[in-house]
């Protein structure tokens, strides 16, 4: 007797454990998300607007600025005062946002030219600080022909946003392009002759990967640049390096010019012989080399099969058809039966035989003469060199032009291309940083709505611990087995669960 009732008091206090629900502390909440309060979801997670950790020279997310700092160019056509860029911009969500709230700058209009800039914070100086800018890129539709770099504008007391054009000056352009089967991930820098004071693009070599998945899958990709005061630069997507190299070694053309170069007033004599090998002029065409024989001859061992019908047409009128009803000889024409391949045709063949044509045994085609080694051959003609009267030497290229701005100028074939977090800055920590607010956050809701499926389906959980929105799981008396709990009862429970009756 008292062993029923000292099992039936273990169950009874189990069953409270297991049936009380932990108080939800508001402030344990995920500190990287938190809980529309409005949304018919409570489940889903929404986006908070990020904002930079440190120094920046530049930051824009769009979540609750729109388009505040940003200017749509007005910028005319050459030949005319309409406005060149008429493809619209818009503020808005992407389509399958995977973290509500979550804003970009979409260009919006097909096969349309569109600018929009923006003013730094403050001027960015190539001093001895590096360049960081980065910045994210979703083909929501694919791409089909079109870019999506951006420009760092030149610092300029003129610069006038509302006037910004192709050809704007800019300091740096960076970005993915693509036509065709062209993928492309540009670093251009505008370099300046320290002897000519002339500015000349200069392109930074094809990174080393397959870029073809970045425009084609439909994902939002971070695209990264690092210009370093060493005259260094690295290129990254997705926080994984794609290219590195130098300004000196990995730029068309050469920042620095050649030392040397060709004479250009030094000729070539004209006794100079460059051909390696030469027709053999002892050669002569054999007296038997028919140039005039035909490629191809009709078989003259073919002949025409026994039961072939010369008198048969090789196509007749279908006997099955019918003039439809409405036909009208005035709109229609004289009605004429379509007509079918002959069947009596398909045993040998009807009409006029012919012998079928075969390659010709004895064609040679147009005789030339073999070739032999140049006996006056003298090699390749080099003229002689000479100081390059425009040489310079560049020390420091890193020291470009200052940073004003920021833009956007584009021809897009396809629409709807967001961007999104830009930030140009010298701190990388600051950078890395604004990386875990944003682009971290979008990566992990695309690599979990793949997993898992569609967010509506899923919450973010961190942890075991007991969280808003979780169910509750009540003890049942047919769900608890207290058999299942005997090592916390010990010898109290164990005749029970033998089945043990006093």
């Amino acid at each position: 007797m008292w062993l029923h009732f000292f099992t039936c008091l273990g169950i009874s206090g189990l069953a409270l454990v297991f049936a009380q629900r932990p108080d939800v502390d508001d402030s344990k909440k995920d500190e990287e998300f938190q809980q529309n309060p409005d949304s018919s979801q409570p489940h889903r997670s929404v986006h908070k607007p990020p904002k930079p950790a440190g120094d920046a020279h530049f930051v824009a997310s769009f979540d609750t600025d729109g388009f505040e700092g940003w200017v749509v160019s007005e910028a005319a056509n050459d030949d005319t005062s309409d406005n060149r860029y008429e493809g619209m911009w818009a503020v808005e969500e992407s389509y399958n946002q995977k973290i509500p709230g979550n804003k970009g700058l979409v260009l919006k209009s097909r096969a349309k030219h569109h600018a929009i800039a923006a003013n730094l914070q403050k001027p960015f100086p190539f001093k001895n600080k590096p360049l960081i800018v980065q910045y994210e890129v979703h083909f929501q539709d694919g791409i089909q022909c079109g870019g999506a770099y951006l420009k760092l504008l030149s610092e300029d007391d003129q610069l006038d946003l509302k006037k910004f054009f192709d050809k704007t000056p800019y300091t740096i352009m960076f970005g993915p392009d693509k036509c065709g089967h062209n993928y492309k991930l540009h670093f251009i820098f505008r370099h300046r002759d320290p002897v000519t004071g002339a500015f000349e693009e200069k392109h930074a070599r094809k990174p080393d990967v397959d870029l073809q998945s970045y425009f084609t899958d439909k994902r939002p990709h971070l695209y990264t640049l690092i210009v370093r005061p060493d005259n260094s630069y690295e290129i990254r997507i997705d926080e994984i390096s794609v290219s590195k190299g130098s300004f000196f070694h990995d730029m068309t053309p050469s920042v620095n010019p050649p030392k040397e170069i060709g004479d250009p007033s030094h000729q070539k004599p004209e006794d100079w012989d460059d051909r390696p090998q030469i027709a053999d002029p002892e050669s002569v065409k054999p007296n038997d080399w028919d140039e005039d024989a035909p490629r191809n001859i009709p078989d003259p061992t073919a002949e025409k099969p026994d039961n072939w019908l010369d008198e048969e047409p090789e196509y007749i009128p279908d006997p099955g058809s019918k003039k439809p009803s409405d036909w009208d000889v005035e709109m229609d024409g004289e009605w004429e039966e379509p007509r079918i391949p002959n069947p009596l045709c398909k045993t040998a063949g009807c009409g006029t035989w012919t012998h079928p044509i075969i390659a010709n045994p004895d064609y040679r085609g147009k005789w030339k003469a073999p070739m032999i080694d140049n006996p006056k051959y003298k090699g390749a003609w080099i003229p002689r060199t000479i100081p390059n009267p425009n040489y310079f030497e560049d020390t420091n290229p890193f020291e470009m032009t200052s940073i004003g701005a920021i833009g956007l100028e584009l021809w897009s074939l396809t629409a709807n291309i967001m961007f999104d977090n830009f930030i140009v800055s010298s701190d990388e920590e600051v950078v890395k940083q604004w990386v875990k607010d944003t682009w971290a956050k979008t990566k992990a809701a695309y690599n979990a709505d793949e997993r898992f499926g569609h967010p509506d389906n899923y919450y973010y959980k961190k942890t075991d611990d007991v969280q808003f929105g979780d169910e509750e799981k009540l003890v049942t008396k047919e769900s608890l087995n207290v058999c299942d709990f005997s090592q916390f009862f010990g010898i109290m429970v164990l005749p029970y669960c033998l089945g043990i009756k006093y």
